[in-house]
């Protein structure tokens, strides 16, 4: 598998090409890609962050013909880059609408607002959206029906899992979107951060595998330690990632009790949490 470098334009297939922003990181992997789609008329999936370097390598690659631009979802990695890209092509934006919790790219304004099931039809391709809220509520995956190929945007990483942040952020609908992928008929997953997915059900099922284990984590901490809050349960929880990462996954781990006490497995009190 060929290491991924930002700016560099790789042929995923003939209608395909994928460019990775420069923003590496602990939540991005090597970078967000960015993914071109058809031959004459084209479709832009996650144009990316607002970074100059970037905005003009696509703007240079797109030329003349992009028409469309669509987003995964309005986190700052993903969809900043449209206001630019938009203002130099003149192509219509796709999406939803972000959320107002404080860590959105309020300068996403699609022109078409996509719900779930509708299509983008191209002259050589066809988008079919399937929302897939959890790591956000306004997160969408496009199909490309033509290869079966799904770009999950942050639904699913290549090589990692994603962080649910509360309160936009839910671990009840992510995995129940999760579930749905496995009805889909898909031969490969394109995501926003990483490789392309060659065993895409396999892949689902796996993280679903993960989110189940953690949340016996999760209440396997609550009966040691009694009650806690985040901090005193983050350690107990989360005990096989580095400490680094405990900021990053206190919020998971909150999206996971608030889960269980919506089951009713656990219970809050102000900001102590107990097995339910």
């Amino acid at each position: 598998m060929s290491e991924i470098r930002p700016g560099e334009v790789y042929t995923v297939s003939e209608r395909i090409r994928r460019m990775t922003a420069p923003n590496p990181g602990v939540m991005t992997g090597p970078g967000t890609n960015a993914y071109l789609i058809g031959t004459e008329s084209l479709a832009l999936i996650d144009p990316g962050p607002d970074i100059a370097s970037h905005i003009e390598a696509l703007i240079a690659l797109v030329g003349a013909k992009l028409r469309w631009i669509l987003c995964t979802h309005t986190h700052h990695d993903h969809s900043p880059a449209t206001l630019a890209v938009r203002a130099a092509t003149g192509a219509q934006v796709i999406g939803m609408l972000p959320p107002s919790d404080g860590r959105q790219d309020l300068t996403f304004a699609p022109d078409w607002v996509m719900r779930d099931g509708e299509r983008l039809q191209g002259p050589d391709f066809t988008l079919r959206a399937i929302h897939t809220p959890g790591h956000t509520s306004n997160h969408l995956c496009y199909l490309l029906e033509e290869e079966r190929l799904l770009f999950t945007g942050d639904h699913v990483m290549q090589g990692s899992t994603v962080v649910i942040t509360p309160p936009d952020g839910c671990m009840i609908d992510y995995l129940a979107a999760l579930e749905k992928l496995l009805a889909v008929d898909i031969a490969r997953l394109a995501p926003g951060h990483g490789h392309v997915i060659e065993t895409p059900h396999d892949e689902v099922r796996r993280l679903i595998k993960h989110r189940l284990g953690r949340e016996q984590k999760v209440l396997a901490a609550l009966h040691k330690a009694g009650r806690g809050d985040l901090d005193a349960l983050v350690g107990l929880a989360y005990d096989d990632v580095s400490e680094k990462l405990y900021p990053v996954a206190r919020r998971s781990l909150l999206a996971h009790l608030l889960k269980l006490e919506h089951e009713g497995r656990a219970r809050r009190e102000a900001e102590i949490w107990v097995a339910g």
